[in-house]
């Protein structure tokens, strides 16, 4: 993936993630792959699914997926998550992240994602001080 996204920009994007998991109980995951034969939001949640994302105390995990030779993405919430915010709360980061991706700055748009995204979540899933890292912040890659 060293093609897509440097070395250097994993680095941003896990610290990205640290970040945002700073202010929020929420966990937030990134996975990129090249291509997506579906539809971005069923193959996210089968990512989901197979990283094992739902294994979060208050099901609180999100999934930014990427595919970025099927220029395709989606930002999935847990049930935890789906329950408890309004419709439509994913839309903002959507939006954001596709100008971003439209500008060819892909490291942004994911970083500007996973920020706001920990923002949003910090007032559904504040952040405790007996809170455990629930999921790897690393980078997930598929074929």
């Amino acid at each position: 993936m060293g093609f897509f996204i440097s070395k250097e920009e994993q680095g941003e994007i896990v610290r990205a993630i640290a970040e945002a998991e700073s202010s929020t109980s929420g966990e937030i995951r990134v996975h990129i792959e090249s291509k997506c034969g579906s539809n971005p939001v069923e193959r996210a949640v089968y990512v989901f699914n197979y990283l094992k994302m739902y294994k979060t105390k208050e099901r609180n995990g999100v999934l930014i997926y990427v595919a970025y030779k099927s220029r395709k993405f989606a930002i999935i919430g847990d049930a935890g998550i789906n329950e408890r915010v309004p419709a439509g709360f994913w839309d903002k980061i959507r939006e954001q992240m596709s100008l971003s991706f439209s500008k060819g700055a892909f490291t942004e748009g994911i970083c500007n994602a996973i920020r706001e995204t920990g923002e949003s979540l910090k007032a559904y899933f504040p952040y405790k001080s007996d809170d455990i890292n629930e999921q790897p912040d690393e980078i997930s890659f598929g074929s």
